[in-house]
């Protein structure tokens, strides 16, 4: 039987692939732009995605409604990846970074001390597998941009 359904099927096991990048919603926004007859509204999905390993991404994408825009942000940061050093479940050195009008820094920090940070800051530390960081948020509280700061911050860390 089992057999049979295989071959019905084009004769693959359609059996689930374990995901390999967890994902986290950082914003979700109702946008519209106007045209003739009034106002056509759709959704903006900011998303963070990360392998718990040394691998983050952020996407931002819209759509009709919030899921379609989700799925779509989601592809929008695979496509986005990038790959950053860690040393004993931290950051290797501090380092400062800038998008558009939000500033960063990130330092590292002991063992246990935790992740000291804030927003999106919190969400891609532990997306990226950061165990113990002391981040600050400066100039901007846009999840956007901030989620994009890190991820410049990260990309320049040397070991």
């Amino acid at each position: 039987m089992q057999d049979r359904n295989n071959r019905r099927r084009g004769g693959r096991d359609r059996k689930r692939e374990k995901r390999d990048y967890d994902h986290s919603l950082l914003h979700v926004a109702r946008v519209a732009r106007v045209v003739k007859g009034g106002r056509r509204f759709s959704f903006r999905a900011t998303v963070a995605i990360g392998d718990h390993k040394g691998k983050i991404g952020v996407g931002v994408a819209k759509g009709v409604d919030v899921s379609t825009a989700i799925g779509k942000a989601i592809h929008d940061a695979k496509k986005h990846l990038i790959t950053f050093v860690l040393e004993n479940n931290t950051i290797p050195h501090e380092v400062h970074s800038k998008y558009e009008s939000a500033r960063i820094i990130l330092k590292p920090a002991k063992e246990g001390k935790g992740i000291v940070a804030g927003g999106a800051l919190r969400v891609l530390a532990d997306l990226g597998g950061i165990k113990n960081l002391t981040a600050k948020s400066l100039g901007s509280n846009n999840k956007i941009n901030t989620g994009r700061a890190m991820v410049e911050a990260l990309r320049q860390l040397k070991s």
